[in-house]
């Protein structure tokens, strides 16, 4: 195996450990909430304040961290979220459990924000997208097929397994990084000569892109689960089956998106929003039978893995000569977006039930399409 695959293949584990915490308690609010006797919605600070966390510090953790060597900084990170998995696993005191949490949120974009960074500088310009969505595959894996693991562990053998769970993928990326992760120097370059590129129009433009294509794929998908079970009435092991093949067909989106991007940029970009919410509409009318909805579910899978190759390449083409700041906005952005998304839908629901977060998803991709249009005339792709 080349040398890039092996560097690439690490950094794909190492994000699914590290995603694999951030998005695994997702499944398993109400073990938490019994084992610290705390309500669900308190139970969701593990969620929302890790994801709020991220938000801030995606716009600065990656730059700060750029001058430094990638191996050292990547071992840092994973050495914090398998010590912290490890405390959380024994606390009992919910507001230390939290700060458990929190303290390797800060760090999270550090791993994500240069894993994506590296990937596209380690191999020729022509594959760069090809590696970075093999990073992003790593992303997927950690949302997708971490969830089910950790909600497993949980119901089986109780929340502190379920830390200790996250504390051994990220050790086991931390001794893989230590083994077959080579030196590689960072790149000194001015904090201000980086982020001068937020203050250009093609920067801004992608920021609001970025952030209203996520909260599009959130307003529909932070619901699912409720979706599935209310109208379609799918539930248990039935549940699970389907929400894992609408996770393969991320992951196969992933490897789609790059191939499409490389091929055709701005129709891929420009159609993303319309063929999704052709979706959505199905999911609307035929959502209450299941066989349907499980069809669509595959494609809105393949679209959701081909939106976050999207959302990545949309903010690193607005600023090539600053890949870390880049990459960490993307990564803040998103969260952005996925707490506006993840906002709407929670309205929709109480006021007009979980069926309308399929159209509301629509009308918030429709803005998002005029912001990716705007960009496509006005500026030029930039790499």
């Amino acid at each position: 195996m080349k040398k890039e695959n092996i560097i690439i293949y690490t950094m794909m584990f190492g994000t699914f450990g590290v995603l694999s915490t951030e998005m695994g308690v997702v499944g398993i609010l109400p073990q938490i909430a019994q084992y610290f006797n705390v309500d669900i919605t308190q139970a969701g600070l593990f969620v929302s304040l890790f994801a709020l966390t991220i938000a801030i510090c995606g716009i600065f953790m990656p730059l700060v961290f750029s001058k430094f060597d990638r191996k050292k900084s990547f071992m840092l990170v994973l050495a914090i979220f398998t010590l912290f998995s490890t405390i959380g696993a024994f606390v009992t005191d919910f507001n230390i459990a939290l700060i458990c949490r929190i303290i390797p949120a800060i760090f999270h974009p550090i791993y994500c924000g240069l894993a994506l960074t590296v990937a596209a500088e380690i191999v020729e310009p022509e594959k760069a997208q090809d590696a970075v969505s093999k990073v992003i595959m790593g992303v997927s894996a950690g949302m997708i097929v971490g969830v089910p693991i950790t909600t497993f562990v949980a119901s089986n053998f109780g929340y502190q397994y379920a830390m200790m769970w996250f504390s051994a993928v990220t050790f086991i990326a931390l001794v893989a990084t230590i083994i077959f992760f080579p030196k590689l120097p960072g790149k000194e370059q001015s904090y201000g000569g980086q982020i001068s590129v937020a203050k250009t129009g093609i920067f801004i433009i992608s920021i609001l892109g970025v952030i209203f294509l996520n909260a599009g794929m959130y307003t529909s998908y932070s619901y699912i689960s409720e979706f599935l079970n209310s109208i379609t009435q799918i539930f248990g092991t039935e549940l699970s089956i389907v929400l894992f093949i609408y996770g393969v067909a991320s992951i196969v989106g992933n490897w789609l998106g790059a191939k499409l991007l490389n091929r055709n940029t701005n129709t891929t970009v420009l159609t993303f929003p319309i063929i999704f919410s052709i979706i959505m509409v199905g999911m609307f009318c035929f959502g209450s039978v299941k066989i349907p909805t499980i069809i669509l579910m595959a494609l809105w899978g393949l679209l959701a893995g081909i939106g976050n190759d999207i959302s990545q390449y949309w903010m690193v083409s607005a600023a090539p000569e600053a890949p870390e700041f880049a990459n960490g906005i993307f990564l803040s952005m998103g969260n952005v977006g996925v707490t506006i998304g993840t906002t709407i839908a929670g309205a929709v629901v109480l006021s007009m039930g979980v069926k309308y977060v399929m159209l509301a998803a629509i009308a918030v991709l429709i803005l998002d399409l005029i912001l990716l249009y705007i960009r496509t005339k006005k500026y030029a792709v930039r790499g």
